[in-house]
């Protein structure tokens, strides 16, 4: 079995190699099986990480869930201390700078007035590199949203990927969290946890 450094490795590689029209389109596809919902349309609070290269692209997303009226928050990771605050959001064009890595953050301003505690949170949205038909999750290593959602465990949890990052079953650590579904252009895996 190949270890979870080289399948990070080669799923992410293969993953930086699809096409911005791919990344697009499946996107949408994503995004429209999340809007059918009916855990979506019956939350409130939203925690939505901010797309970033190729990751499952996450804009018109909260763009929409905006619309619907829904409190939207983002993460914004505070290094030191290894964690993600979630910092709610209005207007993604006016509040997000480039921030940790050049991701896309809320701009400090909004972090004084805005946090919200992971327990208001209804619905956790998390990137991956890696996920498996059990709901298992590998992150890009730092434990960033492990840690989060080990602060909120009543909240949904809800993985975007493309259907090239699934595996059968990915070599999980205790510390990885496994979540309540994955999404995907192709299908909805349904989590065990």
């Amino acid at each position: 079995m190949t270890d979870s450094a080289t399948m990070r490795k080669d799923i992410l590689t293969a993953r930086n190699q699809l096409s911005t029209s791919e990344i697009t389109t499946n996107s949408l596809v994503i995004l429209q099986s999340i809007l059918n919902l009916e855990q979506i349309k019956q939350s409130n609070s939203f925690f939505v990480y901010v797309s970033f290269r190729s990751e499952v692209e996450t804009f018109t997303l909260i763009q929409a869930l905006l619309k619907m009226s829904k409190t939207v928050c983002v993460p914004i990771t505070r290094v030191q201390e290894k964690r993600l605050d979630a910092i709610r959001i209005t207007d993604p064009d006016a509040d997000l700078e480039p921030g940790y890595c050049a991701i896309p953050e809320p701009k400090e301003t909004l972090c004084n007035t805005q946090q919200m505690q992971p327990s208001e949170i209804d619905v956790i949205f998390l990137p991956g590199s890696v996920f498996d038909e059990r709901g298992g999750r590998f992150g890009y290593g730092g434990g960033y949203y492990d840690r989060f959602l080990s602060a909120n465990p009543k909240a949904i949890r809800i993985g975007l990927a493309f259907d090239m990052q699934i595996v059968p079953k990915a070599p999980l650590q205790s510390h990885d969290e496994i979540l309540d579904m994955v999404i995907t252009e192709k299908r909805i895996i349904e989590g065990v946890r």
